[in-house]
């Protein structure tokens, strides 16, 4: 069973054509990487599915329900942890929960039942009543995916959720990652730079880059298919060594979000 499926799918800007006409599935329960170099179009694709922004045209499916139509039951359906950090400094780990949880009714009972099992599932209850701010990068990335599931979502979007963390914290987050997915067959849709995660993580890879995608397979077809060893050697031989220009910035990405839930 799919739980997300994109048809045809194409965003303009003007004479610029962000996403050309791609065409993916993903199914539940699936650990499904989203790669392609600065600029190639992974974050339309993502504000797209996340209803940031509407499509120029095709067709998106999610969780049973269409973006455009149905935002609100799509909302409900995934969680999202940004690229940047998009806490709130100056509220503790426990208010920073509570606020999210305001973006989508959950109960009184709800929020302090899950934000304690979640809490403690990524080591935080211990500093649930402390400022973020006094948090190091790592601490608040798991705030983030702990806060990114409050609402029990049927999909979680990480969009670069190790960048500019240390190896033993990276690794600490995909193990909470992976248990969920796992355990409650949540299904992880990600995007990272880090080839060497989307080789160990992902159970299928999508590659665009210039808004089309250029290859959709398992990590290890992906290296027989362009004759490589490793998935940086893959990327590279389907993407090319020119330098990118970066999309736009996550805390962006979380205004217009918070927005949308107004």
């Amino acid at each position: 069973m799919n739980i997300i499926e994109v048809k045809n799918l194409t965003k303009d800007f003007g004479d610029i054509k962000a996403v050309d006409d791609i065409s993916f599935s993903v199914k539940k329960g699936e650990v499904f990487a989203f790669l392609g170099p600065n600029g190639a179009g992974k974050s339309t694709t993502i504000k797209i599915l996340v209803t940031l922004l509407r499509s120029s045209k095709g067709k998106i499916i999610l969780n049973g329900y269409d973006p455009e139509k149905d935002q609100n039951k799509v909302r409900q359906s995934f969680g999202i942890v940004f690229q940047d950090p998009s806490l709130d400094d100056e509220l503790t780990a426990e208010e920073n929960m509570h606020f999210h949880a305001t973006l989508y009714g959950i109960s009184k009972q709800e929020v302090v039942e899950n934000t304690k099992r979640l809490l403690e599932m990524v080591e935080l209850w211990d500093r649930r009543k402390s400022l973020v701010k006094t948090f190091s990068g790592g601490m608040k990335r798991r705030l983030e995916i702990a806060r990114g599931l409050l609402h029990q979502p049927k999909i979680v979007f990480l969009d670069e959720p190790t960048l500019g963390l240390d190896p033993q914290t990276r690794n600490l987050l995909w193990k909470y990652i992976n248990k969920l997915n796992k355990e409650n067959e949540i299904t992880i849709f990600f995007t990272t730079h880090y080839m060497d995660e989307a080789d160990r993580i992902a159970d299928r890879i999508a590659v665009i880059d210039h808004g089309k995608i250029i290859m959709i397979d398992t990590p290890i077809n992906i290296k027989k298919r362009t004759n490589s060893t490793t998935l940086e050697e893959a990327f590279l031989a389907l993407t090319g060594k020119e330098i990118r220009e970066e999309e736009g910035g996550s805390l962006d990405k979380m205004r217009m979000f918070r927005r949308a839930h107004k």
